[in-house]
């Protein structure tokens, strides 16, 4: 069994696995509690830097849900998709991040914006440029 696994990793650079580690978290437990355990007053989801609470939120939630699902599913079939549709994903998030930041009264303005849409958009190149890859 310990193979097997060691085998499966190896499909992937280790921060790929990593990606899809995190998108497996995110599908199998942390959005599952999102939507069906943490109280609707208490829930808040961002989409393109837009902070929704209560119902929107969960409505929000469980469109994570589909992405980190279909996510999933690609990086551990290594679709070729998967490159480009969490490259994209990566750049939203890096885009909300940013505009989160310029709007919500507890941002950081626009520097801290910049600060924390870098990351996101460093790792939607990685995964973008990782797409001509013929191998995986």
């Amino acid at each position: 069994m310990a193979l097997a696994w060691r085998g499966e990793l190896a499909r992937r650079p280790w921060w790929v696995n990593a990606i899809l580690a995190f998108c497996l978290y995110m599908t199998l437990i942390y959005v599952p509690w999102d939507l069906f355990w943490k109280p609707l007053d208490q829930d808040d989801e961002v989409w393109f830097g837009i902070l929704f609470s209560g119902v929107a939120a969960k409505l929000g939630a469980a469109l994570h849900w589909i992405v980190y699902a279909a996510l999933s599913y690609g990086f551990y079939r290594l679709r070729p998709w998967v490159w480009v549709a969490s490259a994209g994903y990566l750049v939203q998030i890096a885009f909300s991040m940013w505009l989160w930041n310029l709007l919500d009264p507890h941002g950081q303005g626009w520097v801290g914006g910049v600060l924390s849409a870098l990351p996101f958009l460093a790792l939607a190149v990685l995964l973008f440029r990782r797409r001509a890859t013929p191998a995986a």
